[in-house]
């Protein structure tokens, strides 16, 4: 039976695989215009670093969720979720097809799949004293209680291992358990493209945003808004950090970011085959020239 509810189409994959093109371009054919799902798009500055889709590169499709917030935010999946709810009900009234593309898979469930999690306010006094045991220990009492959010997250990343705990700490069973009817007919279309050629996409990533400015991007942020968390915790400025501080060389913190970032399409790929839904493109995704 065809269903009643609105029609979203959901653009999900690993980094560098090439969806934010196709979404692009299939936004352009369709008549659709694009939700941004992506939880570094939407700090402001946060551009090279990020990957972030210029003006250009956008060929005139409308994009929301992008440089809303400043970085000193702390932007959560709720807070997410909530904004753009609203802005997939304006592009529907408007008679025009939302398209969520990117690669956080947080914001997709909270968003598309309907996960109705409790808000759970912040407990100071509990992050005070998380943050003084090592990232290793945390991620470790993280899988005692919430296995499934532990395999999602980096192992390295402290503050989101924290907020989990918090959150699991405070909720009454996981978060992969509060689930409800979706609101709208999703189409999961999954882009990737064969190991060896997505490793390569990163690594010429990484060197693009290198000869792009990354460097001199990451000194600019941290003389605007200094150490915050949400900047020395992104992949892309920590390891610029590092070098401009003179931990690692220049080809080091390199090697480093593009190490990170595979790490990190790894754990995006095991996130969204989570998901029956998706019909997954494998076929090898041409490299730009």
């Amino acid at each position: 039976m065809k269903s009643t509810k609105p029609k979203v189409i959901a653009i999900v994959g690993p980094t560098a695989s090439g969806k934010t093109d196709y979404a692009i371009n299939l936004a352009g054919k369709i008549g659709g215009e694009i939700v941004s799902a992506d939880s570094r798009l939407v700090y402001k500055g946060f551009d090279i670093g990020t990957a972030k889709p210029a003006m250009e590169e956008r060929k005139g499709i409308p994009h929301y969720m992008i440089d809303i917030v400043e970085p000193e935010v702390d932007y959560s999946a709720g807070l997410y979720a909530d904004d753009a709810q609203k802005v997939i009900n304006n592009i529907l009234e408007r008679g025009k097809i939302p398209v969520a593309a990117g690669g956080t898979g947080l914001y997709f469930r909270l968003l598309l799949e309907n996960y109705d999690v409790p808000k759970v306010e912040p407990d100071y006094e509990m992050r005070e004293e998380l943050k003084e045991y090592p990232s290793e220990e945390l991620y470790k009492r993280l899988q005692r209680i919430d296995r499934q959010r532990a395999s999602e997250i980096d192992p390295n990343d402290k503050k989101k291992i924290i907020r989990a705990i918090e959150m699991a700490e405070h909720l009454e069973k996981p978060l992969s358990e509060y689930k409800k009817e979706p609101l709208y007919d999703v189409e999961w279309i999954g882009i990737n493209c064969t190991r060896d050629i997505l490793y390569e996409r990163i690594n010429r990533r990484v060197d693009l945003m290198i000869e792009k400015g990354l460097i001199d991007e990451t000194r600019e942020l941290l003389k605007k808004h200094g150490r915050i968390k949400n900047l020395v915790c992104t992949i892309g400025y920590q390891e610029m950090i590092a070098y401009l501080d003179g931990a690692l060389t220049l080809e080091e913190a390199k090697d480093k970011l593009k190490q990170n970032t595979r790490n990190y399409a790894k754990r995006q790929l095991t996130w969204f085959r989570k998901n029956k839904d998706i019909k997954w493109n494998v076929e090898p995704v041409k490299l730009k020239k």
